[in-house]
């Protein structure tokens, strides 16, 4: 019999639903016997994790860090290996949900206006995006750039601008010009994220008084100031991670135990949360974040997340260049000691009257005190040199009275004697090896200080006894200009210190192009 056309067309039919429905049925097996077959090529790489790296004894900046793995490539996104992951340690003082399992991080599509492309590889994944907010931030800051390289050409001392409270001039600062038209460009354009993760103490606090004040000043400072902070983390420039070290090691570390394994997954939860909730830090990779510390601790903690220690802006009164500080991204801050909310009495005697060559008082910490007090310590009464000031004698007293203010390095670079001789106006004389000083970018050091290298403590006499009298008078004269860039006040005033840590926050941001870091 002949098939009719209906059987023709009921024959067709079921040869098309089976060669679309068999290899259905054959993929499903697959992925049900082995579905790792189907895993995302995004997954995290198996490396090893086990490897160690102490970066205070350590020179090497390679991708070879702590015990977390470093990606090879720039398009991998860093993160614990999840079969490694770290405990969550927000569970006490996390504002908000509970951070969470380490993973490769998406992109929060309540925050991300425009398009977002996904490029996949083996093993990583990269954020492209393009936004309109992006590019109008990164033109700004092309016109911004321009703007202060027409500046810089202009090399008279008196600045171009007219400028109500100050006209830098003079020869403390490397290009007046240039300094002043970036400091009005970013009282223009700098705006500042300041992520509100994180619970106090921990987050979002530091301390106001004493030796790390200029850490907690600044937190508290962008947290209830009004200056330079956005609510609106699309028109940033910059995202703060408000974490506090110096809180970390009072709240998270046992003494005496040296165990830093809190301080660890303190920062390795944190910068897990904020790249799982805001699409910024993987859109750079952190180059456009900055930490803040002024604890001896603050680069040993930064270690803990590569991308945190290689890319990120770190601002670090640890500013050693041995210890990984790099001063292209990083930035220097002062170490400022106050015990009161007052400003500190500025001056001391006139130059004629300052009978003491040089003057120090301070503990035996570290090599190179010890090599100065070996060196000078009741040996010669023009360079007086004490680990406690004589009874009857005033520390604040004996820097005012002298004409040079040793300022050694103790067991980390950064000493808050060099801002005490500045408010003195005694020069500072700077002993150190790999310390960058604050505000470098700017400030000329050597026309109000003198930098003796660890190798020449012993000619220190000969070395301050060679500066003729009125090449001293000219330094002491520039301190007193140079006076108001370190001086902390309440609220902040315009050039002072917090405005001088923001404008080397801003230096940085400028020497970063976010759409570079994307394509690459």
């Amino acid at each position: 019999m002949r098939p009719t056309r209906k059987t023709q067309v009921f024959s067709i039919s079921s040869i098309l639903v089976g060669l679309l429905v068999i290899p259905l049925v054959v993929l499903l097996v697959i992925f049900l016997v082995q579905p790792t077959a189907f895993s995302s090529s995004s997954s995290f790489s198996s490396s090893s994790w086990e490897t160690t790296w102490n970066p205070v004894a350590s020179n090497d900046t390679s991708n070879s860090r702590s015990n977390y793995s470093v990606p090879s490539s720039t398009e991998e996104i860093w993160q614990p290996q999840p079969s490694q992951a770290p405990v969550s340690t927000f569970a006490n003082y996390q504002r908000g949900a509970q951070a969470p399992a380490p993973q490769i991080f998406g992109v929060d599509d309540e925050v991300q206006e425009t398009i977002t492309q996904q490029v996949e590889g083996p093993n990583k994944t990269l954020f492209i995006s393009s936004s309109s907010h992006l590019e109008k931030l990164e033109a700004s800051l092309g016109r911004a750039r321009s703007s202060i390289r027409e500046a810089a050409k202009v090399r008279n001392k008196t600045s171009t601008h007219q400028d109500p409270d100050y006209v830098p001039r003079g020869p403390i600062y490397r290009n007046p010009n240039a300094f002043h038209r970036s400091y009005l460009e970013m009282e223009k354009l700098f705006k500042i994220y300041v992520y509100e993760e994180g619970q106090v103490p921990i987050f979002h606090d530091g301390p106001c008084f004493h030796m790390y004040l200029t850490e907690g000043r600044f937190i508290h400072e962008m947290e209830n100031g009004k200056l330079y902070r956005t609510t609106d983390p699309n028109q940033a420039l910059v995202y703060f991670l408000p974490f506090s070290v110096v809180r970390m090691v009072q709240f998270l570390y046992l003494p005496d135990t040296y165990d830093r394994n809190g301080l660890k997954l303190a920062v390795i939860d944190y910068i897990n949360l904020i790249a799982h909730k805001h699409p910024f830090w993987n859109r750079s990779l952190g180059a456009d974040h900055f930490m803040l510390s002024c604890h001896d601790w603050g680069p040993f903690t930064t270690a803990f997340v590569p991308h945190l220690f290689h890319k990120s802006i770190r601002v670090l009164c640890n500013a050693n260049t041995s210890e990984g500080f790099n001063p292209s991204k990083d930035a220097s801050l002062p170490e400022i000691k106050l015990l009161t909310p007052e400003i500190p009495r500025l001056g001391g005697q006139p130059p004629s009257k300052r009978s003491t060559l040089a003057f120090f008082a301070g503990g035996l910490h570290g090599h190179i005190r010890y090599l100065l007090l070996n060196e000078w310590k009741g040996k010669d009464q023009d360079v007086l040199v004490y680990e406690k000031v004589p009874h009857g004698v005033s520390y604040e007293e004996m820097m005012k009275s002298s004409k040079f203010c040793l300022c050694p390095s103790g067991y980390e670079v950064a000493s808050p004697r060099v801002v005490e001789a500045i408010y003195a106006e005694c020069v500072p004389v700077l002993i150190s090896d790999g310390y960058i000083p604050p505000f470098s970018d700017v400030l000329d050091w050597k026309s109000f200080s003198v930098q003796v290298p660890v190798k020449n403590i012993s000619d220190m006499k000969n070395i301050l006894m060679s500066i003729s009298n009125r090449q001293y008078l000219r330094m002491q004269r520039r301190l007193k200009q140079v006076q108001r860039h370190f001086l902390m006040n309440g609220p902040p005033k315009r050039y002072d210190v917090f405005h001088m840590i923001v404008h080397s926050i801003w230096l940085r941001r400028l020497n970063i192009r976010i759409q570079d870091l994307l394509s690459t």
